[in-house]
């Protein structure tokens, strides 16, 4: 049962010692072993899908065809619930551009190339759906209709901590096998 605890000094002299369980978070695991696990976990969900059109659709300007993984929508619906696990609240801007990749423009300069923003759009509206994130509101400002609300990307809810954290937890023995040195954290 030693392992489940930490041990720290507190106090100015140091004799002051505070201990907590070490709970397996996000930032433990490696993303390679941690998106499988939490896409499994998102097939389980009832507000997660896959839609009709996501199997003729490509990721990004700077693919040439659709993923040929059968299970890619859950895949691509963990990799944005990590994100916005770890560096949340995170917009779909900003998830379409840490998505996408090199686009090639033949005898010229490669340009970055973003990530649809529609396939992301859609997974954070059924990730919201579930109760997994959330909007995270700034201001309100005056438009034409009226006042209309602004937001500053999707942050995590509590539920979907829960499942993150339950998750990484669950992959942790598989993680220091793979990564012994992990075992410290």
């Amino acid at each position: 049962m030693d392992w489940l605890t930490r041990s720290f000094h507190i106090g100015a002299d140091g004799r002051n010692v505070a201990w907590c369980f070490a709970m397996t978070t996000v930032y433990d695991i490696p993303a390679e072993i941690f998106n499988p696990a939490l896409a499994l976990a998102m097939a389980d969900q009832d507000a997660i899908s896959m839609p009709d059109w996501a199997q003729y659709v490509k990721t990004a300007v700077d693919r040439e065809r659709p993923p040929a993984q059968e299970d890619w929508w859950f895949q691509r619906t963990a990799a944005i619930l990590r994100k916005i696990a770890r560096n949340g609240p995170l917009g779909v801007t900003n998830l379409a551009q840490s998505f996408g990749g090199k686009k090639d423009n033949g005898v010229g300069p490669n340009t970055p190339g973003v990530a649809s923003r529609h396939i992301i759009r859609t997974a954070l509206q059924q990730l919201e759906e579930a109760g997994l994130v959330e909007k995270v509101p700034t201001k309100v400002v005056e438009g034409e209709d009226g006042p209309v609300q602004l937001y500053a990307g999707r942050r995590i809810t509590p539920a979907g901590q829960k499942l993150v954290d339950n998750t990484a937890h669950s992959v942790r023995d598989v993680a220091e096998a793979q990564y012994p040195g992990l075992s410290k954290y």
